[in-house]
């Protein structure tokens, strides 16, 4: 279960990568393979060779990259025949104390919607401030709980994070 602390290291440094632009992250055309191996001067031959594969492998994998298939164990190994190292990151779109509670929001939303109709119904309606204020309660309750992302359909579709 992801704690607190935990999100907030993960949410610093996402901050601290967006601090570099965004071309140090962007894929070259030819993919990096064939950028570095070109950059490097070597022939396939040569990289095949260090990989210990036939040259028309070396042209698949690096068709393979460029189509965002490969393996990163495949990457890992070929990276290393030209001297590099892999960095692989997942960078959250918004920061996920965000998420967790937008995610909790719509979630006790959802939850509490059924009630204020049945209670509207029978002339107990709520006003904007107290029914703010169970949802804040009941967001309270789901942060940090495992049943958080265990939704059905409406929490997945509905109430998707998205950028601010």
């Amino acid at each position: 279960m992801m704690q607190p602390r935990a999100r907030r290291q993960l949410d610093q440094r996402k901050s601290q990568m967006h601090t570099l632009p965004a071309e140090v992250f962007a894929r070259p055309q030819a993919g990096w393979l064939r950028a570095v191996r070109d950059a490097l001067g070597m022939p396939t031959r040569d990289m095949a060779a260090r990989l210990g594969v036939t040259s028309m492998a070396i042209s698949k994998l690096e068709a393979s990259e460029r189509a965002g298939t490969i393996g990163l164990d495949t990457l890992t190994r070929a990276a290393d025949a030209l001297g590099c190292d892999v960095v692989y990151a997942l960078v959250p779109r918004v920061p996920l104390e965000l998420q967790m509670h937008r995610q909790a929001e719509g979630v006790a939303r959802a939850e509490l919607g059924p009630v204020a109709t049945t209670m509207a119904l029978e002339d107990q309606s709520l006003n904007a401030q107290a029914t703010q204020s169970l949802v804040e309660d009941r967001i309270a309750e789901l942060i940090d709980s495992r049943s958080l992302w265990r939704t059905e359909q409406y929490r997945t579709e509905q109430y998707m994070v998205t950028e601010p």
